[in-house]
C-alpha cells in the first residue's frame, strides 16, 4: 500500500536567481557511513542537501533536479532517479553499510511501502542549506520543511504500528545531516543577498545556530544518535576553480576558509549539545580533510582527473546543464573524483565516506 501520494509544493522563489548563480544545487562531496554494519540498527535516516538526496526534488516545483540523463547512468538499472551522480550517494551508503537496506529511498516517493518507512528514508533536498533564503532560492525543502515531514513520518509510523515500536525504531536509527556548502557558494558567495549585511564570521554564526535548532529539534522528536557531516574544501570544486580560481584554475581559499571556519564552530556546537542533552550521542563527522586528499592525491585513490567533472566540459555543467545531449561527457567515470562540476562520482562517494566514517561508534 502507498503511504505517500502527496506531492509537496514549496513556497515559490525567483528563478532568475539560478541565471545570477552560476552555482547551484551545490551540496557536493561526501557524507556521512558508519565503516562497520551494526545488528541492532533498525533504520537510517538522512538529511541536508544534495548530497544525500535521494529524489525528494522529483516530487516538488523546483529547478533543482536531476531526474533526467546522464545523472543515474551507473545506477541500477541505468535510469537517473534524482540523485546529483552518476550513481549512488551517501545516504545509499550508509544504509548498506548499516546493514538496513542497498538503496535509501526519498520520503516523498509516493510508492513508498510500510516496511520503507519503517527501515528508514531521505528527508534531504538538492539545494537546500541552514540558511533559510538558501533553500528560498531554488524552491526546494528548508531544513525546518524536512523537519516536518519528519514528524509526519513519525505520525503514519506510529499509526501503523504503535507508540512502543516507534520509540525503538527511533532510539535505534542512526541520522546523518549533511549541509552548508549551498549556504556559502551559492548564497554568500555568488548573490549580493548576504554578504552586504553579514562578514564570513557573522554568517557562519547564522549558520550554527539554524543547525543547533535543527539538532535540538530531531533530539525532541526521539532521534539520539545523529552524525553531522561537516562543509567540504568548496573552493576546490570544479566549478568554483572556474568562477573564483583565475586562469589557473586553482582552488578559491576564500571559499575554503569560510568552510575551515564553518566546521570548527560546527565541532564546538556539537560537543556542546553532547553535554547539554542527557541521551545524546552527536558525531562530528570531517569530510573536509578526506576530499582534499583525494584531490591532492588523485593516483593513491585510483584517480586521474581533479579539477573537471565527467559532464561535458568538466568546468561548469550541473543539473540543468548537465544533460544528455550535453558535448563532452567523459566514457571512463572511474579517473574522475567530480561527477559534474559540484558533486562526486559514485566512486569517490564510496571512498570518501568509508574515509570519514572510521571513527564512527553508535
Amino acid at each position: 500500500m502507498a503511504f505517500l501520494s502527496q506531492i509537496l509544493v514549496p513556497s515559490s522563489s525567483s528563478v532568475k536567481i539560478f541565471s545570477i548563480i552560476a552555482v547551484i544545487f551545490l551540496s557536493h562531496n561526501v557524507a556521512a557511513v558508519t565503516p562497520a554494519t551494526n545488528k541492532t540498527t533498525r533504520a537510517v535516516f538522512t538529511f541536508g542537501d544534495s548530497i544525500m538526496d535521494t529524489g525528494n526534488n522529483d516530487y516538488i516545483i523546483s529547478i533543482a533536479k536531476s531526474n533526467f540523463p546522464p545523472y543515474g547512468r551507473d545506477f541500477v538499472g541505468g535510469k537517473p532517479t534524482g540523485r546529483f551522480s552518476n550513481g549512488k550517494v551517501p545516504s545509499d551508503f550508509a544504509a548498506e553499510i548499516f546493514g538496513v537496506k542497498k538503496i535509501l529511498p526519498a520520503y516523498l516517493d509516493p510508492k513508498l511501502q510500510l516496511q520503507d518507512l519503517l527501515t528508514g528514508v531521505c528527508f534531504a533536498s538538492a539545494g537546500s542549506g541552514y540558511d533559510p533564503l538558501t533553500a528560498k532560492l531554488l524552491s526546494v525543502l528548508s531544513l525546518p520543511d524536512q523537519l516536518d515531514l519528519f514528524k509526519k513520518y513519525k505520525s503514519k509510523i506510529t499509526a501503523a504500528v504503535g507508540n512502543e515500536r516507534t520509540a525503538t525504531i527511533l532510539a535505534k536509527s542512526i541520522s546523518f545531516l549533511s549541509m552548508g556548502s549551498n549556504d556559502l557558494a551559492i548564497n554568500y558567495f555568488s548573490t549580493p543577498l548576504r554578504s552586504p549585511h553579514y562578514d564570513i564570521p557573522a554568517y557562519t554564526d547564522l549558520m550554527i545556530e539554524s543547525a543547533s535548532n535543527f539538532l535540538q529539534e530531531l533530539y525532541a522528536l526521539g532521534a539520539r544518535v545523529i552524525g553531522v557531516v561537516c562543509i567540504p574544501p568548496i573552493g576546490c570544486l570544479p566549478a568554483q576553480r572556474t568562477l573564483n580560481g583565475g586562469i589557473k584554475r586553482a582552488c578559491y581559499e576564500t571559499a575554503n576558509q569560510a568552510a575551515i571556519l564553518f566546521n570548527s564552530k560546527l565541532s564546538h556546537l556539537i560537543d556542546s549539545l553532547n553535554e547539554r542533552l542527557p541521551e545524546a550521542h552527536l558525531m562530528y563527522m570531517d569530510n573536509y580533510s578526506p576530499l582534499l586528499s583525494l584531490i591532492q592525491n588523485p593516483a593513491q585513490y585510483g584517480f586521474e582527473v581533479v579539477d573537471k567533472g565527467c559532464c561535458g566540459t568538466g568546468d561548469l555543467e550541473f543539473g540543468p546543464l548537465c544533460n544528455k545531449v550535453t558535448p563532452g561527457t567523459c566514457n571512463d567515470v572511474s579517473k574522475y573524483i567530480f561527477w559534474d562540476s559540484f558533486h562526486p562520482t559514485e566512486k569517490a562517494y564510496r571512498i570518501l565516506t568509508s574515509i570519514s566514517t572510521k571513527e564512527v561508534k553508535i
